[in-house]
């Protein structure tokens, strides 16, 4: 904005020591004076007594001040849904079939038996440690077999000195945690969501594990699955099912699902409504191994599952045929006749054909 005073013309004599510039008023800008431009132009007459000030003109320049920007406060994490508006019905004879895959799990020592996330807290000593391993082991679990997790959490902890605790994983490199976890799906990116989540938890937690499922989600790399899990070993508390591949792809292939569910999150929220409270811990450990042994994502062995008798509709029925094979073999003697001998062997063929109304088996998506 630019203001001109008026031109002013003095014709009287001042003592040098009375001389002043003219006070400028203000132009109504609150806060410190902006920068102003001045121009002067005068024809000053002095001597050793006076100063003679015949045309003074001003010309100012006013800069207007920028305002601060606001700061952006971070996007706090949408609350993990806990419950359906309308409860899905429990499924017909459900608990025959929970009860029927209990037992055969009972004689199955599946990869999840021995090599879980629960097995990580196993060799540490500080509870703090034991709850942080448990999350680590969880983290490097997608999309990874147990084997893989088992092996790495064993050589992340061997790297960092003979325990996973928090100092520990933020004093070391880069480079010394992604060689321990190299064999895990998705090492890089996980190497870092364990770094960072290192640092939350020293900054934000007190160096240890959340105690809600939201606080949980919030660190970098974890999701439902895994905060629900973390909370049900690292400490005992039980507020929702851990829904993996494994859970999602065997409950729609039983038709506890009506439709079928798309995503884990929508098969934790159909069980939670009304799978029993007392059987959320273990629902999953039990259908992970189930899963890992019987009822595979290819080629399940419906042939040696129990369910297959009538509790499964997804289950292909088993046709046994015989097949006989024919070999021909020629034997000959020094001066006696040439023998022809003809050997039939039988062999039986196993053949799966899917129910009619059966659903399509689901493959595992992570």
């Amino acid at each position: 904005m630019l203001r001109r005073s008026k031109r002013i013309k003095l014709e009287k004599n001042y003592d040098v020591d009375d001389v002043a510039i003219p006070k400028l008023e203000s132009d109504g800008h609150d806060g410190p004076s902006p920068p102003r431009k001045r121009k002067a132009r005068s024809n000053v007459v002095a001597s050793s007594s006076s100063v003679k000030l015949e045309e003074v003109d001003f010309e100012i320049t006013t800069v207007p001040s920028k305002k601060p920007k606001k700061q952006v406060s971070p996007r706090r994490p949408k609350p993990i849904q806990q419950s359906l508006a309308v409860p899905h019905p429990a499924p017909l004879r459900w608990r025959e079939a929970y009860d029927t895959i209990k037992r055969m799990r009972a004689n199955i020592v599946a990869p999840v038996d021995t090599m879980g996330c629960d097995q990580a807290q196993l060799k540490e000593v500080d509870p703090k440690s034991q709850r942080f391993s448990t999350l680590v082991s969880l983290m490097l679990s997608s999309q990874t077999r147990d084997e893989v997790t088992d092996a790495a959490v064993g050589r992340l902890r061997e790297g960092l000195g003979g325990s996973i605790t928090v100092d520990a994983v933020l004093a070391a490199d880069d480079t010394t945690i992604s060689e321990a976890i190299a064999k895990v799906g998705f090492w890089r990116r996980k190497t870092q969501y364990i770094k960072q989540t290192a640092k939350r938890l020293r900054d934000d937690f007190d160096s240890d594990v959340p105690r809600t499922v939201d606080e949980l989600c919030s660190l970098p790399g974890v999701g439902p699955k895994m905060a629900f899990l973390a909370l049900q070993v690292a400490w005992k508390i039980n507020v929702g099912i851990g829904v993996d591949v494994h859970v999602h792809r065997i409950t729609n292939r039983l038709g506890w699902h009506k439709p079928p569910t798309k995503t884990p999150e929508e098969t934790r929220l159909n069980l939670q409504s009304w799978l029993p409270t007392e059987l959320h811990p273990e629902i999953n450990h039990l259908l992970v191994g189930f899963g890992q042994t019987i009822c595979l994502p290819v080629g399940p062995r419906c042939d040696e599952c129990e369910l297959s008798s009538g509790l499964c509709p997804s289950a292909r029925k088993i046709t046994k045929t015989a097949k006989i094979r024919k070999i021909a073999a020629t034997s000959t003697t020094k001066g006696g006749p040439k023998v022809e001998i003809t050997l039939e062997e039988q062999t039986e063929e196993k053949l799966f054909e899917p129910l009619a109304d059966a659903p399509s088996p689901l493959s595992d998506i992570e």
